[in-house]
């Protein structure tokens, strides 16, 4: 049955000129009725730029004339005056990253959930299915990408005065980490860290990248949004654990991804349960809580990642496991998720 949703799925794949994003995605779709074989849809554009609006337009145009039982199609692209002092870009602030096709912030609402054991590992299964990956560490009062990651050497600079990251098992990583002395805290003020986390995106030689993953730190603080506003995300990637305590607050990341209009990618089952020598399995933190969730918030169920002590281990001395041993059931965890993540990014 033709409805707003069907619309709006439909309008999905119509992607702004010129980024990955989609039109929904980016908010730009304020209004849709669907009744009687007539769909209207109306769009507020940031840009004058008419060759952006017209693309949208006959693009928006050939998707809907194609659904089931439409007859009619109006769609309604707003734009400001040219001169009126708009930007000539989508995004007033945003800028993208030269080389690399999609950015994916790695996100958690509480500390504990092993949201960068998540990323260093993602980072790397998402290398071993063939991809050009680099990890931005924006944790800067906790930097641990480092250590998981197994990098302590200190970035160079190339002549254009740009900082080149170090590689480590095929994936570019900067971190404030390999910064700053061992044991030196970094204690800072929000303005320090919005400036140092848009000189880690825009000046640093990348290269080029499939994906940079962006290891953030919990909650929705000034990391968080400076990222959402220096570039556009290409979608979030939730860490959880199945505890209702680890999920109130997955609820609280997912809200302030969708008030700056970036995706969500999934939900991951952290520390889902623990096998014991003899078999046995326990749920130390429940179980199917991050699946649950999902289904509540309609977004995608990535997968689970048992308890492993070779997930420590492997953190603990810089050789994430999908490294080490791929074929071990946390490898093959890992890699299956950023497999699905791969895939919902197409």
């Amino acid at each position: 049955m033709l409805s707003q949703d069907t619309v709006l799925d439909a309008l999905k794949s119509v992607k702004y000129p010129g980024y990955s994003r989609d039109i929904v995605s980016f908010g730009l779709v304020k209004e849709v009725s669907a009744a009687n074989g007539a769909v209207s849809v109306t769009m507020q554009l940031t840009s004058p730029n008419p060759e952006a609006a017209l693309q949208i337009k006959a693009e928006s145009e050939r998707l809907l004339k194609n659904l089931p039982g439409v007859n009619h199609v109006h769609v309604e692209v707003r734009q400001p005056a040219a001169g009126a002092g708009a930007p000539q870009n989508a995004f007033a602030n945003q800028n993208k990253v030269k080389g690399v096709k999609r950015i994916i912030a790695v996100a958690s609402g509480k500390g504990g959930v092993g949201k960068s054991t998540c990323s260093s590992n993602l980072a790397c299964a998402l290398t071993h299915l063939g991809a050009k990956v680099g990890l931005l560490d924006c944790d800067i009062y906790g930097p641990s990408i480092p250590l998981m990651m197994g990098v302590y050497e200190r970035p160079t600079v190339n002549e254009a005065e740009r900082l080149v990251p170090p590689m480590a098992h095929g994936v570019k990583v900067m971190s404030i980490g390999l910064l700053v002395t061992d044991d030196q805290p970094v204690i800072w003020r929000g303005p320090m860290i919005t400036k140092t986390i848009q000189q880690f995106l825009m000046a640093v030689e990348w290269g080029d990248l499939d994906f940079l993953l962006v290891d953030l730190p919990p909650g929705t603080g000034d990391a968080q949004l400076s990222l959402c506003q220096t570039v556009p995300l290409d979608g979030g990637v939730i860490i959880s654990t199945p505890q209702e305590a680890s999920l109130g607050v997955v609820r609280k990341g997912i809200a302030m991804f969708n008030k700056v209009n970036v995706p969500i990618l999934g939900i991951v089952e952290n520390m889902s349960y623990f096998t014991t020598p003899n078999g046995d399995r326990v749920e130390i933190f429940g179980h199917g809580g991050g699946k649950e969730e999902a289904a509540r918030q309609n977004v995608p169920f990535l997968g689970e990642v048992p308890i492993f002590t070779e997930i420590r281990e492997g953190g603990d001395r810089g050789m994430p496991i999908v490294v080490s041993t791929p074929n071990h059931a946390a490898g093959k965890a890992f890699i299956q998720i950023a497999e699905t993540v791969r895939k919902n990014l197409k």
